[in-house]
């Protein structure tokens, strides 16, 4: 598993792991049942405190997108991911209001903002599984 962390950056260090880990699962990088570093040796790899891996870990496991076994470890939710809820198209709404203003406040347009969303938002799955979507 490849994880690169910006350690100069705002974004706290979890939230990265966070994101890269469900941008993995989304691209088909990490697969359904896939196992994942323990936290110790996650925390070893990246050079990091093992409390930050633990809490995207347990972040993850949350929102439905890891399982945590005692005897198989961390793995990949082989039960299928979670499910678009009400509770997630509010944060997902939320998070783009305040893109779409620092886009406005920026002078970008409404259609540059658009394609840009459409291109990560393709971008971000164009691997998954070695096919196109």
């Amino acid at each position: 598993m490849f994880i690169e962390l910006d350690l100069q950056s705002e974004t706290p260090i979890y939230a990265q792991l966070v994101d890269q880990i469900v941008e993995g699962i989304a691209s088909g990088a990490l697969q359904p049942g896939d196992p994942l570093p323990s936290v110790r040796r996650l925390a070893e790899d990246l050079g990091i405190n093992l409390h930050t891996v633990n809490k995207s870990y347990n972040l993850l496991k949350q929102e439905g997108f890891l399982q945590v076994h005692r005897k198989k470890g961390v793995i990949v939710q082989p039960d299928g991911m979670p499910g678009v809820t009400e509770a997630f198209e509010e944060m997902l709404r939320r998070q783009l209001r305040s893109l779409a203003a620092a886009a406005a406040v920026r002078g970008m347009s409404e259609e540059t903002f658009a394609q840009e969303s459409r291109s990560v938002y393709r971008n971000t799955i164009t691997n998954r599984g070695g096919e196109q979507h």
